[in-house]
């Protein structure tokens, strides 16, 4: 199955009218953050494949609509932001969540048909206490927060994940050495433990052809999906 990957900018090849002859054949997509909710939009209502996105450090007009922001509110303002988050843009948010994807894989040890699993972790590094930002303590237990979820997958389909899908990037693969752009050392630990068969991120901007886009991290295929890319699983 073909998965296209998307973050960071409005890609002309994604948005436009031939799109769906495009990358009409992929069975999922996943949004790696810093896009704006209207393109996201875009992606769903046209290629109508089930959708999944986290936030980056960028394009947060929404973030309150799916973040914790919201219980800070007056009741007024929760219902009109559950109101506004129930439509969703038809897309999945994958804030700290693991999903059994609406779309099924065959699991290469048992044969059998099982549903594609995904979990996701939004923002980036915290460098100036801005909106979707986190230390690296902070993001450390947020992961640690998805262990059950993560065991009963294990339990029901005999792994724990497929993708990893973040905005920022794991320390040392992909990433940067400023304050913005480094990534969490706890996804490395994480890609360790649970060794999903991709991580799809964003965050790091490719400017050349020369700069890498895959790598590999014991037994996970890391993806930066600046702008777009295709994977197959």
């Amino acid at each position: 199955m073909k998965i296209l990957c998307v973050s960071d900018e409005i890609d002309p090849f994604i948005y436009n009218p031939a799109v769906k002859q495009m990358f009409g054949d992929v069975g999922a997509v996943l949004c790696a953050g810093d896009l704006p909710m209207d393109y996201i939009d875009f992606i769903v209502s046209t290629l109508n494949k089930p959708t999944y996105f986290v936030f980056g450090n960028h394009n947060l007009s929404e973030y309150k609509y799916y973040s914790n922001e919201l219980s800070s509110a007056s009741l007024a303002d929760q219902n009109s932001m559950e109101a506004q988050a129930s439509r969703a843009h038809g897309a999945v948010y994958l804030g700290f969540k693991c999903a059994a994807a609406e779309v099924t894989i065959e699991d290469p040890k048992t044969k059998k048909k099982r549903p594609l699993l995904i979990a996701g972790a939004p923002g980036s590094i915290d460098y100036n206490h801005g909106q979707c930002q986190f230390t690296e303590g902070q993001m450390r237990w947020k992961l640690f927060c998805m262990a059950p979820r993560l065991l009963w997958n294990k339990i029901r389909y005999g792994t724990y994940l497929d993708i990893f899908l973040t905005h920022a990037a794991p320390r040392g693969i992909h990433d940067k050495d400023d304050p913005c752009h480094k990534g969490f050392e706890c996804f490395n630990g994480f890609l360790k433990k649970y060794s999903p068969k991709f991580m799809v991120h964003g965050h790091i901007h490719l400017y050349n052809q020369n700069e890498e886009r895959v790598g590999e991290y014991y037994n996970t295929t890391v993806v930066n999906a600046f702008s777009h890319h295709v994977i197959e699983i």
